[in-house]
């Protein structure tokens, strides 16, 4: 399935449990991926969360993947992202500067808190991989 009528299909950037490794890489993005690399989002914070990170705007910097969606299960994917981070607490939003290793950027979608969402403590690394065993067991299928 291609991206839905008017909608740019933007790759994702992801900083959670669906970074290659993680639980819900394999369960949603295993086999749906024509590229993914490490990337950086620059303008937000991460805070920990309930067995998985929340991002918002904010002055530092977050460690992701940049994952870019095999076209023929670019719908599917987006329809599976968008309602397994809504019911999470997080809205899908267009960020204009991912930053790549090789120095590039690229605009992608990323999922961020609502504004109404409860989070825990920063993370001041950036990166929910370096604070700690990060696989969460079945039982907890969020984020991004």
């Amino acid at each position: 399935m291609t991206a839905p009528a008017g909608l740019i299909p933007l790759p994702f950037f992801v900083y959670g449990t669906l970074r290659p490794g993680a639980y819900n890489h394999d369960r949603l993005l295993l086999g749906r991926t024509a590229a993914e690399e490490e990337a950086r989002l620059p303008g937000a914070l991460l805070y920990d969360g309930p067995g998985y990170p929340y991002a918002v705007p904010g002055a530092g910097t977050v460690a992701g993947t940049l994952v870019t969606a095999a076209p023929e299960a670019y719908g599917e994917l987006l329809g599976a992202l968008d309602r397994m981070e809504g019911d999470a607490g997080y809205e899908r939003a267009a960020v204009e500067a991912v930053r790549l290793r090789d120095g590039g950027s690229v605009r992608a979608w990323t999922y961020l808190a609502a504004p109404e969402t409860a989070l825990g403590p920063l993370i001041p690394t950036g990166d929910w991989f370096r604070t700690g065993p990060r696989r969460p067991a079945p039982g907890v299928p969020r984020t991004p």
